[in-house]
């Protein structure tokens, strides 16, 4: 009797796996396949975005830009700068009475080149890096590192980069003390023991010239360069170059239930809310999908969240169904509600004591859902309403997809934010909807193929939602 009760009014904790058919599981296996294939070519913002505007064209979907006029089943998309990127499905119900978003961002914490970066040490030739993000700087020494970026010329000409990901390429690193000279560094606390201005990436070490040429190492790098691409070390001032791992996106595991990557904060929702928006066709609201820039330095700058870009987009959207006027676009924003796709801290065992486990997500039960992130007190969330998180709630149960309400972290021990607060800003009801992710901003991070898997049937629900 007890049990039945039990099992009437407590809450189901089992792993999504249990139970599982294998047809849905090489389902599952399949579609992670594919996530891990885009992460391996889209390891930037603007790798990703290519490669996203290549796909989205592929189902039908057209620029903006170029359309008089749009209808329902309409399939846009805007790039911006190359770095962020809307996209949008006409629904069948105007405009005028909201649109159904789920946003994600595609950029990741790396190291950016400085804008002064080459120099000789020590008969060594270097890059000057300048981290972006929140990341552990011990991480980002001795591993393979690869060189992703654009360079772009006074007279306009763009030159891409791309090295240390191919079979035949060299990789780059950030060198370390051995244990047996580091004993002043291995008293220092764990944040301080590598220094900003030392992630210096180790470029090569060959001399060109005759002994009387200085910076002769220097000089052979830049001659590299220069036969290869066709640039000067002034053109180096107006690059933008990221220097990511060059690790490839691998299944983790005896089972084969989990990827590990560089980037999956956040490009894991990305991915998923990018391909579920592929697979809609006609939709009651306006659909809207979200891929924005800078979320991890704050979504500040013209391809962040915090930019009017946005704004505009859905200005072309109201314009070119014909239904704008004065002062609409607040009034979409309040009937408007909103997914902020982005990760969530999951639970490690190991380091149990950061989390409160009633209220952590753990990998492989599905989505986790963040009625609020903010720190501390709350300090900068949004923090959905009740009704709203009904709504979501009532989404996933009626499409059988598990879900858990989770925190990040414990109260008093930090905390993290996600674009949901901007939207929120606008008018919008916004909630936290994303995958638990474990070694969250490391090199190589963690999910379960299966919360991957979820995010996809969540984000796709969501907007066919009646």
């Amino acid at each position: 009797m007890g049990e039945e009760l039990k099992q009437k009014l407590f809450k189901n904790k089992k792993t999504g796996w249990e139970g599982m058919s294998e047809e849905e599981k090489r389902e599952i296996y399949n579609y992670a396949q594919g996530y891990m294939d885009f992460l391996n070519k889209g390891k930037t913002e603007r790798e990703f975005v290519a490669e996203a505007k290549k796909v989205a064209e592929s189902k039908g979907f057209v620029d903006v830009l170029k359309c008089e006029t749009l209808k329902p089943g309409d399939k846009v998309y805007y790039i911006n700068r190359d770095k962020s990127m809307y996209l949008a499905v006409i629904g069948e119900k105007s405009i005028e009475e909201g649109i159904n978003i789920v946003g994600a961002h595609v950029d990741s914490p790396r190291l950016d080149l400085k804008p002064n970066p080459l120099y000789e040490d020590g008969e060594l030739a270097y890059l000057k890096t300048h981290y972006y993000g929140g990341i552990k700087k011990y991480q980002w020494t001795t591993i393979p590192l690869s060189l992703h970026g654009v360079i772009v010329k006074p007279d306009g000409e763009k030159i891409y980069v791309n090295i240390g990901e191919g079979q035949n390429d060299p990789i780059f690193t950030i060198t370390d003390l051995l244990p047996h000279l580091a004993q002043d560094q291995m008293e220092k606390k764990l944040k301080e023991g590598i220094e900003g201005e030392n992630l210096n990436l180790l470029l090569g070490s060959i001399p060109y010239g005759s002994e009387e040429t200085p910076e002769r190492v220097k000089l052979n790098v830049l001659n590299i360069l220069n036969q290869k691409y066709g640039i000067t070390e002034q053109d180096l001032t107006s690059a933008e170059i990221e220097i990511v791992p060059a690790f490839k996106a691998r299944t983790l595991g005896l089972d084969g239930s989990m990827v590990a990557a560089y980037g999956q904060d956040d490009k894991i929702c990305a991915y998923t809310s990018l391909t579920a928006m592929l697979e809609l066709d006609h939709v009651e609201k306006t659909a809207v999908c979200i891929l924005s820039d800078k979320e991890e330095i704050g979504s500040m700058g013209n391809t962040g969240m915090e930019s009017h870009v946005f704004d505009y987009f859905i200005s072309e959207l109201l314009n070119k169904t014909g239904i704008n006027r004065p002062n609409l676009l607040d009034k979409v924003f309040c009937y408007t509600k909103m997914l902020s796709a982005d990760v969530d801290a999951g639970f490690d065992p190991i380091y149990a004591s950061v989390s409160d486990k009633l209220n952590a997500g753990f990998l492989g039960k599905g989505m986790s859902i963040n009625k609020y992130t903010g720190a501390r007190g709350k300090s900068g969330a949004s923090d959905a309403n009740a009704e709203f998180v009904a709504y979501v709630r009532k989404i996933m149960e009626e499409n059988n997809i598990k879900y858990q309400v989770a925190e990040l972290g414990k109260v008093d021990i930090g905390g993290g934010g996600t674009i949901a607060y901007i939207l929120a800003n606008k008018g919008a009801d916004v909630i936290d909807c994303g995958v638990p992710l474990l070694s969250m901003h490391a090199p190589y991070e963690v999910t379960s193929k299966y919360d991957v898997y979820s995010a996809f049937r969540t984000y796709k629900a969501f907007w066919e939602a009646k």
